[in-house]
């Protein structure tokens, strides 16, 4: 194809940038998050408690999860190199592709521990219990603030709050526990609370485990059909058809599209982009025009 009958766009926006400021918050609540599991571990084997651990794991895994993202903002902010050539943005879905198999295992694990305690529940000291999940309480209470920071305007940062936030419901959890065994001398609830919340883990990974991977195949996003796109696009004056379509995500927010134009007026391009922008959300576009006798010897 002579290059004379090929016209590239590439049109690049940018979603929300997250502050600096943001950032440190977030790796103060990893901080935070990772000395609360430590002394969550501590207290759970001091005190015999396997909730209290399952609760530890959690938290690790969320504290990771926050480290990870913190490295993928600051990754993410590099430029595109010869090699890398769509940048780094997808080192935090990658980062969270991790996350979720960690998650996944520690589930599977508390899930073993839990039926162990219900079959054969055992002596634990309550008190420790109620005393290390009212301190996890307090301090997920806190880092959930600071991971709010900017989460109504970022994806990434909305999901470490609600992270966060589940912590604070899984000590709430963990309390409950240590009350039933101080004041009713009921062990086997240690198994039950460790099992609910081997559950949330396990469901957790598994429900976004299908997203993550569409992403790293580079699938197209679940709310876009490309047969109503390239219909869309056909109805356009001048395009006569299109093919070689492809739609996929750069990372969680930012989608991608290239295409083969069949159109003899180059000016399309700078109509359609802005058309796939509006109408789609999509704001990465490399759109190739082929004039008709072009098409003829095109690859299909």
């Amino acid at each position: 194809m002579a290059n004379s009958h090929k016209k590239h766009l590439h049109l690049h926006t940018h979603h929300h940038e997250v502050s600096n400021k943001t950032v440190f918050y977030l790796f103060l609540s990893f901080l935070i998050n990772i000395i609360l599991s430590l002394v969550e571990i501590i207290g759970g084997f001091i005190a015999g408690s396997v909730s209290l651990i399952g609760d530890a794991l959690h938290n690790t895994s969320d504290a990771l999860s926050i480290l990870i993202a913190v490295i993928a903002f600051k990754i993410g902010r590099k430029k595109a190199d010869t090699q890398y050539t769509y940048g780094f943005k997808r080192a935090e879905t990658i980062g969270g592709f991790i996350n979720l198999i960690l998650l996944f295992i520690s589930g599977c694990y508390l899930v073993v521990e839990g039926i162990t305690r219900i079959i054969s529940p055992s002596a634990i000291n309550g008190s420790i219990i109620i005393w290390v999940s009212v301190l996890a309480l307090l301090i997920d209470v806190a880092t959930a603030k600071l991971s709010h920071q900017d989460a109504d305007k970022n994806t990434n940062m909305r999901m470490v709050f609600l992270h966060n936030l589940a912590d604070a419901l899984g000590s709430v959890g963990v309390i409950i526990s240590g009350l039933f065994v101080v004041f009713g001398d009921i062990y086997w609830i240690d198994g039950v609370i460790a099992l609910c919340i081997a559950t949330y883990m396990i469901y957790q990974s598994v429900c976004s485990f299908p997203h993550i991977v569409k992403i790293l195949m580079n699938a197209a996003p679940e709310h876009i059909n490309p047969t109503e796109i390239k219909e869309a696009l056909c109805q356009i004056s001048g395009v006569k058809d299109i093919h070689h379509l492809h739609i996929w995500y750069i990372n969680e927010t930012d989608i991608s599209l290239e295409c083969h134009l069949v159109a003899d007026n180059p000016k399309l391009i700078q109509e359609i982009t802005h058309f796939l922008k509006d109408e789609f959300q999509i704001t990465h576009t490399n759109i190739q025009i082929e004039q008709s006798a072009d098409c003829e010897v095109c690859c299909l």
